[in-house]
């Protein structure tokens, strides 16, 4: 029961008080760049749980199965790297295949997922935090939902200003950067929160 209660906590940290964007400042390229419209946003924020609960599971693996045993350990990153560009790679052809609107939605930033240091950073702070092969699972699929929770409030957001009357010096960027500030702000409060 009490490995239950601290996955669970484990997640809720990940989600909220660890959030990759606002408290890590991880995945900030996709977080800009594909938050414009919900949907596009969700379907990023899927296919980057979908890849970091999966490479979290791989290096995980790789990195005690391969890595640890050989002594290896040096090559974590360059290993971790090769994972992830091995699953975003499968899910180019799926989306490309069965989903070709959402594969067109995200243009380039499906093949930024390899090198999307949040998906990296996950890898690496699996290992670097001792987490068990169930524990870096559950804390990939977490953190990922964290971006996704990230991302979609973002692009609700924008899609407000959109509507609203700003100074000319403010309009695109600029009003996107406060409001993205605000947000972080918003979850900055959970900060507090030790699980």
């Amino acid at each position: 029961m009490d490995a239950v209660v601290n996955i669970l906590l484990l997640m809720l940290s990940a989600v909220l008080v660890e959030n990759y964007i606002f408290s890590k400042f991880l995945g900030i390229c996709p977080f800009l760049g594909v938050s414009e419209k919900p949907d596009t946003a969700l379907g990023m924020g899927f296919a980057v749980m979908f890849v970091m609960t999966l490479s979290s599971a791989a290096t995980w693996a790789v990195y005690h199965g391969i890595l640890v045993p050989f002594h290896l350990e040096f090559l974590e990153t360059i290993a971790f790297i090769l994972i992830i560009a091995s699953l975003v790679q499968f899910i180019e052809m799926f989306l490309r295949k069965f989903v070709p609107a959402l594969y067109e939605a995200l243009g380039i930033y499906l093949p930024l997922i390899t090198t999307n240091c949040a998906v990296l950073g996950a890898a690496l702070l699996n290992i670097q935090n001792g987490y068990s092969f169930i524990e870096s699972i559950a804390y990939g699929f977490a953190s990922a939902a964290g971006f996704t929770l990230a991302i979609v409030i973002f692009a609700g957001v924008r899609i407000r200003v959109s509507f609203g009357d700003i100074p000319k010096s403010f309009q695109g960027t600029p009003i996107a950067m406060i409001a993205a500030g605000l947000i972080a702000m918003a979850f900055s409060g959970f900060s507090g929160m030790k699980f």
